[in-house]
């Protein structure tokens, strides 16, 4: 299950969505997650579609994608469960005891189901497909304003937190997935039994875990002071951002898709 986490990796291609600039991913993904959230059931269609051209034009295999929501399986199952029980209105199909499951509260399901897919997708697709670097360089400048009310200093630190958060992601799931195995080895049994014995089988991971962070964290800090670094004052740019024209096509396909969504809330409910 750890090996099947891939949030926060980079896959290096030359797809359009790669050539983006980080600044208009960014943007775009708050703009589709905002319309993701108050599009309807045929919105929530609309944006599934949207969404399935996105992942083909990111040249990342489709495997990826599902490895990445089968670790989230469980989160959209629960979710999925407690709207169908909460609605109570519809058509009754099932009415034993205490629960009560009805035709709009299978099809709220299946909406908050599809909802959340659409989130952990559309997520993923920018960590994918844009280098924690670039993320970040992206956030800092579009936070540049913030440097006229003196905050400067604030967004730089928490843009750094950014990157390196971004960047350790997929070194600490290596990490425990090797101390699982060095586990498996000595015969502890970590995928068996309740969930209470699952819990405490954890502990054995978490301490050396957490000793290895802590370490990396030192190292790290050090090779920062090594390298004389002051928080970002006098800071230059290796790479340089450019809006291009496939950046505004974007926008506009983007703006396109929202106004859709907003037509269809209005004329369809």
């Amino acid at each position: 299950m750890i090996s099947d986490i891939t949030f926060g990796q980079y896959f290096p291609s030359n797809s359009v969505i790669h050539r983006l600039d980080p600044r208009i991913k960014f943007l775009l993904l708050i703009f589709i997650i905002v319309f993701i959230f108050i599009g309807n059931m045929y919105g929530i269609g609309l944006s599934l579609l949207f969404s399935i051209v996105i992942m083909i034009l990111s040249k990342i295999p489709l495997k990826v994608y599902l490895k990445n929501l089968k670790v989230i399986l469980p989160i959209i199952i629960f979710t999925g469960l407690i709207n169908m029980l909460y609605v109570k209105t519809g058509t009754i199909l099932v009415d034993w005891w205490k629960i009560t499951i009805t035709v709009d509260g299978i099809y709220k399901a299946i909406f908050m189901a599809v909802r959340i897919a659409l989130l952990i997708i559309i997520s993923s697709t920018l960590t994918y497909t844009t280098t924690p670097n670039d993320l970040t360089d992206a956030i800092e400048r579009l936070c540049k304003p913030l440097k006229f009310i003196g905050l400067g200093t604030v967004v730089h630190m928490l843009t750094m937190m950014m990157t390196i958060a971004l960047r350790f992601i997929p070194t600490l799931i290596e990490e425990t997935q090797k101390i699982m195995n060095a586990q498996k080895a000595r015969g502890a049994d970590i995928e068996s039994g309740g969930l209470i014995s699952r819990v405490k089988a954890l502990v054995p991971i978490l301490i050396p875990l957490i000793i290895l962070s802590v370490r990396r964290a030192y190292d790290l800090a050090e090779a920062m002071e090594c390298r004389c670094y002051n928080g970002g004052v006098g800071k230059q740019r290796m790479k340089q951002l450019h809006l291009r024209f496939s950046d505004f096509f974007a926008l506009f396909v983007c703006l396109i898709w929202g106004g859709l969504i907003i037509l269809i809330k209005i004329f369809l409910g």
